[in-house]
């Protein structure tokens, strides 16, 4: 059996991970999730560590049920990549400038577009469903209703923490796009409206957690959630999108001669809820820091902003609930990694990527991050590697 087995007081713990390395209380978070009524099963993921509620790095199958807490408070957060016509020697010594470039495209940070971005003046955006989408706007929670305004200027942003955008090179020396963000602010209020409505239920005031509250089926606090749920994924799969056609025009005006071309972009959500059947049972799959790696799916599996990242395919691994990890981990906090790490030891550990380089992203240096290797080599029975890339340009807000 390639994963650990614990015992749990509902359903066994799957893990991926070596239980051994895992910190005190992320194990008893996962504990914690065991003893739920409504679980069904449990799969811990080579990334895990400790998070709100629920680790990252989990995957939550329940009957009926699902916690809001489980799914994190970046709802549909996830990642897309596309493979280029370039290649290394089509890039220039300095890339600071094309990084410059990237950054005056896409907002970064607090930062949002000044105005909203029309998907319609972006070559070859999926136009199919935008004015469906936002219409739906008028059907979400009542108290985030006044964001709409923010909604709509930090649709096609980057945002900050662990989100990213990056130029990279694979094996083959062909060039990649790949960028890292989700639903920005109006996600995360959204999710935190819900986390505290399902914090005041009655069924939940005896779990050993408050913050592992869910929502039943058949109540209009699931119907709810579920439909501001949906609509916030979607906003997080549209804001990749446009980032990643603003991506696309910058580098095809600064490649003219080069003639880009793009393959298919690569894109999936690690921290999202899906409904999904396993053995005939009708489940919602919750994955907070997670990917789905169903077999011949593609996904991506990102290391850090020094180290490399993958380009997988699912072999459908149904002990995993067709799972795989959503990144290396972090195996520091944010605060430990400020005050044991300086601006050079970032400049250090990210030699050859132009990059920010100052203390204000300290705290995502690489040695904050599980080693990517280690990660990928724990989970050879959930996935396959397709493509290995090497960042050359990260942009961080």
């Amino acid at each position: 059996m390639p994963y650990t087995e614990l015992p749990g007081a509902r359903v066994p713990i799957r893990m991926w991970a070596d239980p051994a390395t895992v910190e005190d209380g992320a194990m008893q978070q996962l504990r914690n999730v065991a003893t739920l009524p409504w679980i069904a099963g449990l799969a811990v993921m080579p990334d895990v560590h400790y998070g709100k509620g629920a680790t990252v790095g989990s995957v939550i199958a329940m009957r009926g049920a699902v916690c809001p807490a489980a799914v994190g408070v970046d709802i549909g957060c996830g990642m897309s990549a596309v493979k280029t016509s370039l290649t290394a020697n089509d890039l220039p010594g300095d890339l600071s400038h094309l990084r410059s470039k990237i950054e005056q495209a896409i907002p970064v940070g607090f930062a949002m577009h000044d105005d909203p971005v029309d998907p319609r003046r972006l070559h070859g955006f999926p136009t199919a469903g935008w004015d469906d989408f936002w219409g739906r706007f008028d059907g979400i929670a009542e108290a985030v209703k006044f964001r709409q305004g923010r909604a709509l200027k930090q649709m096609g942003s980057l945002g900050s923490g662990n989100h990213f955008w990056e130029l990279c090179l694979d094996s083959d020396n062909s060039v990649w796009v790949m960028l890292h963000s989700g639903s920005r602010n109006i996600g995360k209020e959204l999710a935190e409206y819900h986390i505290e409505q399902a914090r005041k239920l009655p069924h939940n005031q005896g779990l050993v957690d408050r913050d592992l509250a869910v929502f039943v089926a058949d109540t209009p606090q699931m119907a709810a959630y579920r439909n501001d749920l949906f609509w916030a994924q979607e906003y997080a799969r549209h804001n990749r999108e446009i980032m990643m056609a603003l991506s696309q025009d910058v580098i095809r005006r600064e490649f003219k001669k080069a003639k880009v071309t793009f393959g298919e972009v690569i894109s999936c959500h690690h921290n999202y809820v899906a409904e999904e059947s396993y053995e005939g049972v009708d489940l919602l799959v919750t994955r907070k820091g997670a990917i789905r790696a169903g077999g011949g799916e593609y996904g991506i599996i990102p290391g850090s902003m020094g180290t490399g990242s993958y380009i997988v395919r699912g072999l459908g691994n149904a002990d995993s609930f067709n799972s795989a990890s959503h990144g290396a981990g972090r195996r520091m906090s944010r605060n430990a990694a400020k005050k044991r790490f300086s601006a050079k030891d970032l400049a250090d550990q990210t030699r050859g990527v132009e990059c920010r380089k100052d203390s204000g992203v300290v705290d995502e240096i690489p040695a904050a991050y599980k080693p990517i290797e280690q990660v990928m080599g724990q989970q050879r029975d959930l996935v396959e590697v397709v493509a290995k890339l090497k960042q050359v340009i990260c942009v961080k807000g």
